[in-house]
């Protein structure tokens, strides 16, 4: 059977996801993995990655790439997104990944990240209803897609995500109600200036990626991360709210033993889960549902459709 695997280096994770076809033509799970090894932690405003995030995440992805080997994958792709989009350095990183794994890393654009994403989001929750958008809340950037039957309209990456709100806005331990709203309040404005608004007729809207898994998880208590819990469920503005509650009720140490968050993604959840409050709010919508399916999906899709 013909494997494949794709890796998806984030700016707060990296993803593997290896793949064969099923006999209906489907996409059939082998591997389905991810390490937060925060590739964008310590970038300043010079947008340099940091030589032991460099080594960190190119050694994540040699073990990821071992692995895929070892499970049969007779292709491997790799793709960068934000933090490698914008870092000055990023040479550097992808270097690295060269020599240790013989893995080219290719950059890609907002847009076909958003493609891919929807491409995933199509493949498993799908797409009947008239008006369809689809957010991927990322630690570096939020990508959107918005599209219906006709297929998509609209497709951009916006330089908003969870990991510079946290430090931008979310500095004390827990963060005051003060500085949450004011997150939330910047997280509005730059989506309004970007065009994400209530006046974009939205019948359902779809998110994705580990802010929006994370949230779920906790939402039904994982102590197992399910994916098949998530997928297809919703999450309400009341349940984003209460969420939000519950993170910042707690120091960080305490709160990476909430049950369903994973431990390294605590520092950065509340900035996640502000931007997906302010997106609820922009396009006026009181429910989200939830899709396990990722960039990794949608990539994985089009390479068997080659």
């Amino acid at each position: 059977m013909d494997r494949k695997a794709v890796i998806d280096i984030g700016t707060n994770s990296i993803k593997l996801y290896v793949a064969e076809l099923g006999p209906d033509g489907s996409l059939a799970t082998v591997i389905d993995k991810n390490n937060i090894a925060r590739l964008g932690e310590g970038m300043d405003e010079e947008r340099t990655l940091q030589q032991e995030a460099i080594r960190r995440n190119a050694e994540a992805v040699a073990e990821f790439a071992d692995l895929a080997k070892s499970n049969g994958a007779g292709e491997i792709v790799a793709v960068g997104t934000m933090a490698l989009r914008t870092a000055k350095n990023a040479k550097d990183f992808i270097d690295a990944v060269r020599d240790l794994s013989g893995i080219e890393v290719r950059v890609i654009p907002g847009e076909e990240e958003a493609e891919f994403a929807y491409l995933a989001v199509l493949s498993g929750i799908g797409a009947s209803v008239e008006r369809l958008a689809v957010c991927d809340v990322g630690g570096g950037s939020t990508e959107f897609i918005f599209g219906g039957q006709a297929g998509i309209d609209r497709r951009f990456s916006i330089n908003l995500g969870a990991v510079k709100v946290s430090a931008d806005y979310l500095s004390s331990d827990p963060p005051s109600s003060k500085e949450v709203e004011d997150a939330i309040s910047y997280v509005l404005d730059v989506l309004k200036e970007n065009g994400v608004n209530d006046n974009m007729p939205v019948d359902k809207l779809v998110g994705i990626g580990g802010t929006i898994t994370s949230m779920g998880a906790v939402k039904f208590k994982m102590e197992k991360y399910d994916p098949d819990v998530i997928q297809g469920s919703i999450l309400t503005r009341d349940d984003v709210d209460r969420l939000i509650a519950l993170f910042r009720s707690v120091p960080l140490d305490e709160r990476r033993n909430i049950v369903g968050l994973q431990p390294k993604r605590a520092e950065v959840i509340i900035g996640g889960a502000c931007i997906v409050r302010g997106i609820m709010e922009s396009l006026g919508t009181d429910e989200l549902t939830m899709s396990d399916r990722g960039l990794r999906h949608g990539l994985m899709f089009r390479l068997f459709q080659r």
